[in-house]
């Protein structure tokens, strides 16, 4: 009997633990979260200037760029600049040892004195008056300056006096100083330049455009140049130069000015490029405007407080948005945000 009354007490209990959590089951599912209404944000569509896209890789460089050389292979004595530095057109660079360069003209001069008066003795000796060249025949005046050594002699005074003035390197614009490596008291590279002079302030970009993209360049046409390194940063030009020329890959070299680089651009820097032509007054809509369903094009749009569902066609399309040329007209409210998840007719509140 004491067993038959424990086994009628177990089969309670579990009795009464089942009915509490079969309670508590149909608690949980009777629980229903209240529906939210779909926040979005909308713009009114009207026509607006579109501009066509063309996306390039390309790099910076500068109009004016010098590279500067010492003609001797002298010591340097002098350097007054540094990389980095500004310098204004005809400011000195750097400067050679200049006594073997003067030693050489003064050898020079004294050499050509010497010619002329030989000169003047052999047209004496033709029966012409040295201070009256302008008579005497031109193949004796040549004859003449062969057997004086004259010409040489003039030619050689030149090179010395060239020499002497290019043992000071000036700058030829106003510019930047780049690539100076060289040390003083030391005898410069010959096969390498000095320094490199480059003009900031004249920058332009050169950029490489596949053949069947050049008929949609045109010279003037605006360009937005945007540095790797430089996050967040853009500045614009104008298309300056389109080759003629297509090379073996099927490309051809388009160069663009820059119009202000803000001092940010350098020299070889690599930059993208979006070229962008105008194409007239259209209907734009934001590329978040535009979702897919079923492999159609759909955009929703605002009336009465209901998403609207339309099937689009749209034509061109740049970074920025696509240009609607069927399924919607000049006023409409176009949602662009929050239309991920819309159905037609849904509901919707916009977002503050």
């Amino acid at each position: 009997m004491r067993k038959i009354g424990a086994f009628c007490l177990f089969c309670f209990l579990i009795l009464s633990c089942s009915t509490k959590k079969d309670d508590a089951g149909d608690e949980n599912v009777s629980t229903v979260l209240p529906d939210e209404i779909d926040e979005v944000r909308v713009f009114r569509l009207e026509y607006s200037d579109f501009r066509h896209e063309l996306v390039a890789n390309g790099f910076v460089s500068a109009q004016n760029k010098a590279d500067l050389r010492f003609q001797s292979s002298e010591t340097v004595t002098d350097i007054y600049v540094k990389n980095g530095d500004r310098v204004e057109k005809g400011q000195k660079i750097a400067a050679l040892d200049a006594f073997k360069l003067k030693n050489s003209l003064a050898q020079a001069k004294d050499q050509l004195e010497r010619a002329r008066l030989d000169l003047q003795d052999v047209l004496i000796g033709q029966g012409f008056s040295p201070n009256d060249t302008a008579s005497v025949p031109k193949d004796v005046m040549r004859l003449a300056k062969v057997k004086s050594n004259y010409d040489q002699s003039l030619n050689q005074y030149a090179l010395a006096e060239y020499n002497l003035f290019n043992a000071i390197l000036y700058a030829p614009f106003n510019g930047i100083v780049a690539n100076l490596f060289a040390k003083a008291f030391n005898i410069p590279a010959a096969t390498e330049p000095f320094c490199t002079i480059i003009d900031n302030n004249r920058l332009e970009v050169e950029f490489k455009v596949l053949e069947s993209e050049i008929a949609m360049i045109n010279i003037g046409d605006r360009a937005v140049i945007s540095p790797f390194s430089i996050v967040g940063f853009s500045c614009e030009g104008r298309v300056s130069e389109i080759n003629p020329a297509v090379d073996k890959n099927g490309m051809t070299t388009v160069k663009a000015i820059v119009a202000a680089a803000q001092n940010r651009l350098y020299d070889g820097m690599n930059v993208k490029v979006n070229l962008q032509r105008s194409l007239g007054s259209q209907l734009v809509i934001p590329k978040d405007a535009l979702v897919l369903r079923t492999n159609k094009k759909v955009v929703f749009t605002l009336k009465d407080g209901r998403a609207q569902w339309h099937y689009v066609q749209t034509t061109l399309e740049n970074s920025f948005g696509y240009v609607v040329s069927e399924g919607l007209s000049e006023g409409d409210s176009v949602i662009f945000e929050g239309n991920i998840n819309l159905a037609h007719e849904t509901p919707v509140v916009l977002k503050r």
